[in-house]
């Protein structure tokens, strides 16, 4: 198998969907992953009225495109704002917190889930 060829993802044409058991907080689309043979893991998150714990099992980096987001960690809060982003390694104890948040996420390794 392969990689997936190049493509475009237009924001407005995708299907955003509830993620994990945080759905009526937090939606996500994912744009490329392990299904595409890729070791990067990227997609689009909208969380509303969200406050949930997560601890991350890959490296992320979160980019803001609308609203703002809080990420809580043990070492304070990391409040970004539209055009700001977030680096956050793999085993960080955190906890999201957003009132309206756009954001676009890149994770390495796509397949941490598998792992």
């Amino acid at each position: 198998m392969t990689k997936s060829p190049p493509r475009l993802h237009r924001l407005r044409e995708l299907s955003f969907a509830p993620r994990f058991a945080y759905g009526d907080q937090a939606q996500a689309v994912q744009v490329c992953g392990a299904d595409d043979l890729s070791e990067l893991g990227a997609g689009y998150g909208r969380l509303t009225q969200a406050r949930f714990p997560w601890t991350i099992k890959y490296d992320e980096m979160i980019l803001v495109l609308e609203g703002s987001l809080t990420v809580h960690t043990a070492t304070g809060a990391l409040t970004a704002e539209a055009g700001d982003s977030v680096w956050l390694p793999a085993g960080t104890d955190l906890e999201y917190e957003a009132e309206e948040a756009l954001i676009f996420y890149a994770i390495h390794p796509a397949d941490w889930a598998s792992r």
